[in-house]
């Protein structure tokens, strides 16, 4: 048995970059991880280029100036300004070259063709130099980085079309147990409906992996061996959804032992979750989640993520724990590293939600954080600062 750090780090040490790379135009590349470096093909902004609303104004002695013209954001217009010469200008629009500053037209009084300044402004004021963001050929983006709404913003305003990207991670899942029928269909006793396969496949598109597959396999070791090697087969990381326990029919441990899947580490002293298994066969990884539905949630979020993450070459992948004052003293029990569902609330604060069994998902249906409390702690004061993980 492993605790939590030392299962995050054996997955952190275990998992290297397996994606491939993939040309994807700029609409499509969203939440993808970049597998080359981007370099601006212009500078940005690409000519000097007005802050505000107001007068570009070419300076000399006197506060007032003569109105020559009119730029617009986007206008072709070029003029050439004398000194003591004036144009009306407005924000984004390109800057004449004679024109020193810009005024505000808030400090201006304007009569017909003429401007006379409330106040004298500095060189350069209000114009944004060629380049001030970005020049030609410096870099925009680095490989690893994450391609977010910003990113596409940022791309998109150097001319970018098209980006190198790694390919997303194919997911299969494989759910066990007899017991489990599909929803629509009439319950016989002992039955229960199955979740887990649909809510993996949720989170799964939830979080920009949308190449993933469910499989069920049947309480028997060959028919779970032949269904495992389908999916190791098909797929770059495998889910398995209960039979991992130590039951009599829990035969996933034995079945992925049969297809020479390497162990990297099974169960982990935590609540909910300990029966987590995570193992490789070459580069295919393989996690092995607990059937309970919060169990298995739970392992998703703080281990499967950080794996898919690294599949990808994601420089930034971690298990990011943020912090918050808990809102209310908290007993836990046991010696094992709890994840408890919660709720974030004003002022930086957390919730612990009612509802903590690892069968129960109505509270996880409510929670936007799991707070971890490690093995060690056995209490924790109101407004006491707690670490969490956000999952929404």
């Amino acid at each position: 048995m492993v605790t939590v750090s030392e299962a995050i780090q054996l997955i952190t040490n275990n998992v290297k970059s397996s994606a491939k790379m993939e040309q994807r135009t700029l609409s499509s590349a969203l939440d993808n991880v970049l597998a080359a470096d981007v370099v601006s093909p212009i500078s940005m902004p690409p000519f000097r280029q007005s802050a505000m609303d107001g007068y570009a104004i070419c300076s000399h002695d006197s506060m007032e100036y003569t109105v020559v013209g009119e730029v617009a954001a986007g206008s072709q217009d070029h003029p050439h300004l004398n000194r003591g010469e004036a144009v009306r200008i407005f924000t984004g629009a390109a800057v004449p070259d004679t024109a020193d500053r810009i005024v505000i037209q808030e400090k201006v009084n304007r009569q017909e063709d003429h401007i006379l300044l409330e106040e004298a402004f500095r060189l350069g004021a209000n114009i944004r130099p060629i380049g001030e963001q970005l020049h030609k050929g410096d870099p925009v983006m680095g490989a690893g980085m994450r391609i977010t709404p910003a990113g596409i913003g940022l791309l998109a305003g150097v001319g970018v079309a098209e980006v190198t990207v790694a390919t997303k991670p194919r997911v299969a899942i494989v759910v066990t147990g007899d017991e489990l029928k599909a929803a629509g269909e009439p319950l016989n006793r002992g039955q229960i409906y199955e979740s887990n396969g649909a809510m993996l496949a949720a989170v799964l598109s939830d979080k920009g992996y949308n190449d993933s597959q469910v499989l069920k396999a049947e309480d028997d070791l060959e028919v779970l061996t032949n269904t495992l090697q389908q999916a190791l087969t098909e797929a770059d990381v495998v889910l398995v959804s209960g039979g991992i326990s130590v039951g009599d029919y829990d035969f996933v441990k034995t079945a992925l032992n049969n297809l020479g899947v390497q162990q990297v580490f099974y169960k982990v002293k935590q609540k909910p979750g300990k029966p987590l298994l995570f193992g490789k066969k070459e580069q295919k990884l393989v996690f092995a989640l607990p059937g309970n539905p919060a169990s298995a949630l739970s392992c998703f979020y703080v281990y499967v993520l950080l794996a898919l993450r690294l599949w990808e070459g994601d420089k930034q992948a971690s298990s990011r724990f943020q912090f918050a004052k808990i809102e209310s003293n908290y007993h836990k029990k046991g010696d094992r590293a709890q994840f408890l569902k919660a709720k974030k609330g004003a002022d930086n604060t957390v919730a612990i939600l009612d509802g903590q069994a690892s069968s129960m998902l109505q509270s996880f249906a409510a929670a936007d954080a799991l707070v971890f409390l490690d093995e060690e702690v056995s209490y924790v004061d109101q407004e006491s600062l707690v670490p969490y993980l956000n999952i929404l």
